[in-house]
């Protein structure tokens, strides 16, 4: 069979097409054997080739893709468009395909993601009126259409006869398949070209309702197949998708306040919250991380994203009641005297939550394991899940076991051994009494949450999760599959207006050339198991797939770390700018009697004895060398310990740059905001303006390429496997490749109003928001509306005037009808999404809103030990209740709707 591959793509010179296939003629579906296609003009690439029929024989569909090979080597794959021969084409003689190509970020791409599919949208599920059969068609017409009210339906319209001949009432009517329309027709012997258009028309009446935007499409001469036949994909039909538009709530679930709740919001809470999202009007509810933080068992354990299982549930969020049933409710020892007592708390007391959920179903296990482990439920349970399922298990008995939760502590049992693990989950052995405490308490979780997502979803509102950028260094995976990570760094991010001396998260960085070994094998888990429970998520910290700012382990703050990968300074280049490098100038720490003077004042006296005066410049003695051992020599909490500590820590800080491990002297990297340190600041006037200048090429324009080539080597593989929608928390210092990466990946960007990505930019404006993303005017990292409008009065004089247009002096309080006026900017933005914190929707009601300000913000990225306890300051039954709040929000949801 002669086959013709021709695909519309207007190449740059040194741009190449490639195509593979599923059959080895077509290189066996591998990049590096795909086939080189042949330029025919400024709009197509054409391949031809003959399939021997021996790859035919078997009657399987064959699969294609088709690569673009950049100038520098570099492959872009086509987004997923299901491109296949049939088995119904083998017997021809003769196929042309001409294709489109299937950009991953083009907008229509999003609308076939599951939840809009499954949840969102409203699709016609009846009969559409059905073609004859055509014995012998010629072209079979292709598209995607996928905003479709289940009243419309597609046809196509041109200049030949059997198009309607352009009158606008005689159509080609289409048939649907999934979600591409078709049609099939003979067109032998019509006059070319032929130009046509798709048009939307009414299912009952067929008058056509809207025709496609631009120009005539166009079948030429050169695109008929004398003898044979045309297939044509035209992609998706040219519609204006940018019109649909959702708003969502964000809170965590532990921050969910109910009557039967148990001191914290729980799994059975969301269904609650969605009775209210829907009686608003909102399309989404998005919540933090949901894995198990288990390692202390103190408060400590509240920060959501230091998850000892990238897969595994917390407990914390299990209800009991529903749990134990009425079968087993005795079980449940003064539980609602108890429930009572925490659920009058302003905020969530962990430790007592957890000491008592914890002892309740251990409880619940002894009596109800054994039938819940018989039953066929279970048993799929299991099944789908025992790669991590029985490696947590094993992980927590063994937690145990040892009195420790870190690996390093259990000898014999430190490095993971699958044959073991198996061993320890295995039903009938000692070991199972224990172990089946924690594959018996999943599996509740995993019912719980379940429910409240089927539940979301039969109201017609999504849940969107969230995938946190890094595990704990103690936990499951860093114990199961060490080789994935890099357990010598830290990683974190740089200084911002949120913490001035960077983070440290304290996980390990990813070793991403491992992971790319297997196809990033681990993340394509973890999006599989976040689909079970979720229709879309958020990748916080995005930026780590592109660089991932890594800190050394004997660092605390994350001033301390760099970007990796990065392209470091060489010592030539400070010569070219006739800047003699000084290894020990450029990168130890700068301490002379001036400095000390001007950071300590009167306080010299208490950091002169940690030093060594050497020639009039000091060094610190080994002892307090390293901030981790400052941290450990000063962990008292009083006040002059504080101060000793963090003195110290900015003189090991006060360096301009740092040397990369193992370059011998070859190669460096700049410390953040080096300018900004006292070494800077002491060095002669003429080196600073050139310093300065290779500081900035160094963060700011010689990594992007690498970072921008970094990203496409993990996020499309990662897209690729899931439906789920996808968006990417591009906060921070952005590099100038993000943007452009992530809308041709068609991932979802977040805009927050006062973290503009403009230079210079006090203000970002919601209206000046990209289709595809999320507003906020806050985050669970940030304060809440009312909290940042009581930081900076003068700063909220200018919000007032240039966002707010109002021309008087700003109340000293966030008043209600404040926080109405930048809701309503948000929902009246361009983007998709408009989310908000809970906190800043109850704002816009004086009577709903909490007094405390300060009590409404959920997380201090600069303090690594803060407690995550914030809860609604009402019941999730008394929010249904609050009519006129309700009719507010609802009324302002429908104003937007009615505005877009």
């Amino acid at each position: 069979m002669k086959v013709t591959f021709s695909i519309r793509y207007s190449t740059r010179p040194g741009q190449i097409l490639r195509i593979t296939g599923s059959i080895s003629a077509l290189g066996g579906g591998k990049t590096d054997q795909s086939l080189r296609m042949r330029y025919l003009d400024d709009r197509y690439w054409t391949l031809d080739i003959d399939i021997p029929e021996a790859e035919l024989s078997n009657g399987s569909p064959i699969a294609y893709r088709y690569i673009l090979e950049q100038e520098g080597g570099d492959w872009v794959e086509e987004w997923d468009a299901g491109r296949r021969i049939d088995a119904s084409l083998f017997g021809q003689h003769q196929v042309l395909f001409i294709d489109t190509w299937n950009h991953a970020g083009d907008i229509h791409h999003v609308f076939q993601t599951s939840p809009f599919q499954q949840v969102l949208l409203s699709h016609f599920t009846g009969e559409v009126d059905q073609q004859p059969a055509m014995s012998m068609p010629t072209h079979r017409f292709l598209v995607y259409c996928p905003l479709l009210s289940p009243d419309e339906e597609l046809c196509v319209t041109g200049s030949d006869e059997r198009m309607g001949a352009w009158q606008k009432n005689s159509t080609c009517d289409m048939q649907v398949i999934g979600d591409q329309w078709f049609t099939d027709l003979d067109l032998a012997g019509a006059p070319w070209p032929i130009t046509y258009k798709y048009a939307v028309r009414d299912r009952k009446t067929k008058t056509i309702l809207r025709y496609e935007t631009g120009e005539n499409r166009v079948i030429g001469h050169d695109e008929v197949c004398l003898g044979g036949y045309c297939q044509l994909n035209d992609g998706a039909a040219r519609f204006n998708y940018d019109k649909w538009r959702g708003a969502g709530i964000a809170i965590p679930v532990f921050s969910l306040r109910s009557q039967q709740g148990f001191g914290v919001g729980e799994f059975t809470d969301i269904p609650k919250l969605v009775a209210w999202a829907k009686l608003a009007g909102l399309r989404m509810i998005q919540i933090l991380p949901v894995n198990d933080t288990h390692v202390t068992g103190t408060w400590v354990d509240s920060y959501p994203y230091s998850a000892i299982s990238a897969f595994a549930l917390h407990p914390l969020y299990l209800n009991l009641e529903e749990a134990a049933g009425a079968a087993h409710a005795d079980l449940l020892e003064g539980f609602v005297e108890e429930r009572a007592r925490l659920n009058r708390l302003p905020a969530i007391d962990y430790e007592s939550v957890m000491k008592y959920k914890l002892d309740m179903i251990s409880r619940l296990y002894k009596v109800a394991a054994h039938s819940i482990f018989e039953s066929d439920a279970y048993t799929r349970f299991y099944q789908d899940n025992e790669y991590w399922l029985a490696p947590y298990a094993a992980f927590c008995y063994l937690r145990e076991k040892y009195g420790s939760p870190y690996p390093s502590d259990w000898k014999a049992d430190a490095v993971y051994d699958a044959e073991k693990v198996a061993k320890l989950c295995k039903p009938g052995t000692a070991a199972f009494n224990k172990t089946g405490l924690y594959l018996f308490t999943q599996y509740l979780l995993h019912i719980q949450l379940s429910h409240a997502h089927a539940e979301a979803n039969r109201h017609g509102i999504i849940l969107k999760g969230d995938i946190p950028i890094g595990v704990n260094r103690h936990g499951v995976e860093a114990w199961m599959e060490p080789a994935l990570f890099d357990l010598g760094m830290q990683a974190g991010a740089p200084p911002d207006d949120f913490a001035i001396k960077g983070q440290n998260w304290g996980f390990p960085t990813y070793h991403w050339p491992r992971m790319e070994q297997d196809g990033y094998d681990w993340w394509k888990r973890r999006f599989t198991q976040m689909s079970r429970y979720f229709d879309a998520f958020r990748i916080d910290h995005i930026l780590g797939f592109f660089r991932i700012w890594s800190i050394p382990m004997d660092a605390v703050e994350g001033i301390m770390g760099r970007f990796v990968p990065a392209i470091p300074v060489r010592p030539h280049e400070f010569e070219e700018l006739g800047i003699k490098f000084n290894v020990s100038r450029f990168c130890q720490p700068y301490i002379t009697d001036s400095i000390l003077w001007e950071l300590f004042g009167q306080d010299v006296h208490l950091f002169k004895s940690f030093l060594l005066d050497i020639d009039g410049r000091y060094r610190l003695k080994d002892e307090v060398s390293t901030q981790r051992k400052v941290e450990a020599l000063f962990s008292d909490s009083d006040a002059q310990s504080q101060r000793i500590r963090q003195g110290l820590f900015d003189l090991i800080s006060n360096v301009l740059m740092f040397e990369e491990p193992s370059s011998q002297g070859t190669a460096f990297h700049f410390r953040f905001n080096m300018h900004e340190t006292m070494s800077f600041m002491h060095l002669p006037e003429t080196e600073k303006a050139s310093l300065k200048a290779l500081y900035v090429d160094y963060f700011f324009k010689r990594q992007d390429k690498a970072w921008k080539r970094a990203a496409f080597h993990k996020l499309p593989a990662l897209k690729k496997c899931t439906d789920m929608l996808i968006c990417g928390e591009d906060l921070g210092l952005v590099p100038d490749c993000v943007p452009d990466v992530m809308n041709q990946l068609g991932i979802l960007s977040m805009e927050v109003q006062r973290m503009p990505k403009k230079p210079g930019q006090e203000f970002f404006r919601p209206a000046m928001a990209p289709y595809l993303s999320v507003v906020t005017p806050s985050s669970h990292d940030m304060s809440t509306i009312r909290g940042w409008w009581a930081e900076d009065q003068e700063r909220n004089q200018r919000f007032f005037l240039h966002e707010l247009g109002q021309y008087a002096q700003p109340p000293v309080d966030c008043e209600p009808w404040i926080v109405r006026n930048i809701v309503r900017q948000h929902l009246h933005s361009p983007a998709m999404w408009a989310v908000f914190q809970m906190q800043d929707l109850l704002a816009m009601s004086a009577e709903l809103r909490q007094q405390d300000v300060a009590g409404e913000r959920i997380n201090e990225p600069a303090n690594p030990r803060h407690y995550w306890r914030y809860r609604m300051p009402l019941q999730l039954e008394e929010l249904t209740t609050s009519y006129a709040f309700n009719e507010m929000l609802s009324d302002m949801l429908m104003d937007s709707a009615r505005k877009h």
